[in-house]
């Protein structure tokens, strides 16, 4: 399995990209700094340099075609401003679903997050409500798409070791759950087909990541 992540260098990411490489597939990074190769590469991960708030959709369609799936792990970051969630968090997010319609790739995976909302901002200065408007707007674009789409929405996240086990469901009680564990998760679901156009939240159980997985399918 070919698959390729926007935001190669994201926490989230890096993870996935050793658990793919671990088990033999083949993970491509999209980072923007070219400094971040040698992280990737340490994944085992092939880095492309693209930037995602400038490419247009056949240059990136150039670097996703031939994937057997899309997974959009990328954000602004924190300390960045209200007009970057929208331009990454959503834009971004758009643009790769653009690039997958036009090479033919057709699963998609989208790490979105719990609280995400189209509803405008209360307080619009409000960085973190922009970013789940952002994420709200990623997701609702991605459901009008003809593709094998899945919506992850994590809880909050941790760097505390994973547990391998997990509470996964459309809806689910706010809770917190490591990275390792999202990352594991989500190779779980570029292997089960059938969860695709679910949207699912994420956060520390007791169900083994692919029994939750599993037992969602179609």
């Amino acid at each position: 399995m070919q698959v390729v992540i926007a935001g190669g260098h994201g926490q989230i990411a890096l993870r996935l990209e050793r658990l793919l490489t671990l088990r033999g597939d083949s993970a491509v990074g999209l980072i923007r700094n070219p400094d971040q190769a040698g992280d990737l590469a340490s994944a085992g991960a092939t880095a492309v340099v693209i930037d995602l708030e400038r490419a247009g959709a056949d240059e990136l369609a150039n670097e996703v075609r031939g994937a057997d799936a899309v997974v959009f792990a990328a954000g602004a970051g924190p300390g960045s401003g209200a007009a970057r969630k929208d331009t990454v968090d959503r834009g971004a997010a758009a643009l790769l679903a653009d690039a997958a319609e036009l090479a033919g790739v057709r699963r998609y995976l989208l790490v979105s997050s719990m609280g995400a909302t189209t509803e405008p901002p209360a307080d619009p200065g409000d960085v973190f409500q922009v970013y789940l408007k952002a994420k709200g707007d990623s997701e609702a674009d991605l459901r009008r798409r003809d593709l094998d789409w899945t919506v992850l929405r994590p809880g909050s996240l941790t760097n505390d070791p994973g547990t391998g086990r997990v509470r996964l469901a459309p809806s689910v009680p706010r809770g917190r759950v490591t990275r390792d564990d999202v990352a594991a998760v989500l190779l779980a679901l570029l292997d089960e087909p059938g969860t695709a156009r679910l949207t699912l939240e994420l956060v520390g159980g007791d169900v083994p990541v692919g029994d939750a997985v599993r037992a969602l399918a179609g």
